[in-house]
This record gives structure tokens, C-alpha cells and sequence, in this order.
């Protein structure tokens, strides 16, 4: 069993930057790949990010591509998400999610946080 839970949302402008916290309970999150998904009002939860059980191999969805990074430290049972030069249409709940493998969709994960607003006005 693995909890998680995300930190670091907030209010910010269009340009700005934050980072986003995934602290996991449990030993074994070592052993699960972790992604960052978000939803926004009314549209589906979508893929943000992913990172390997080992922090050595990641994938973005286009959108974020050469703007967000991700990262882990497994010592601290932490998964962070850097997000740089934010747009009106990244505001959304951010979630992070524990699985047995690196997936894009929603439904390769077993375990998910309960989500951090995150808010990026003009």
C-alpha cells in the first residue's frame, strides 16, 4: 500500500513557475513508476509526466515538453514536478499516481494522491 500525497500548487501568472511535491508513505515506492496527470473543469484527466522506478528514464505529454520536469528521491520517497514558463491552459488539479509500470493512461496506476490546484492567470 502506498499513500500519497502533493504539495506545492498555488496561484501564480502566466510565465511563472512551480513546483509540485509527491511525498510517498511506504518503503516500497521505490519499486513503482510515478506519473503527474491533471484535470481540468469538465475535461478528462490527462497525462502530464512520468518517471521510472529508478528516476532514469522519463516521458511528457507534447504539451508540457520542454517546460515541466520531472524528478524523484527515492531516499526522500519524493516525485517533484518543475513547471517553467506556465500557460493559462496549464491550470488544473495535478495529481500523482504510483503504478507497477511507466504509463501515459490513467488506468495503469494503482495509486493516486488526492490532487493540488494549481492556478495560472493573466
Amino acid at each position: 500500500q502506498v499513500q500519497l500525497v502533493e504539495s506545492g500548487g498555488g496561484l501564480v501568472q502566466a510565465g511563472g513557475s512551480l513546483r509540485l511535491s509527491c511525498a510517498a508513505s511506504g518503503r516500497t515506492f521505490s519499486n513503482y513508476g510515478t506519473g503527474w496527470f491533471r484535470q481540468a473543469p469538465g475535461k478528462e484527466r490527462e497525462f502530464v509526466a512520468v518517471i521510472s522506478r529508478s528516476g532514469g528514464a522519463t516521458d511528457y505529454a507534447d504539451s508540457v515538453k520542454g517546460r515541466f520536469t520531472i524528478s524523484r528521491d527515492n531516499a526522500k520517497y519524493t516525485v517533484y514536478v518543475q513547471m517553467n514558463s506556465l500557460k493559462l491552459e496549464d491550470s488544473a488539479v495535478y495529481y500523482c499516481a504510483a503504478g507497477p509500470l511507466e504509463a501515459t493512461m490513467p488506468s495503469g496506476y494503482d495509486y493516486w494522491g488526492q490532487g493540488t490546484q494549481v492556478t495560472v492567470s493573466s
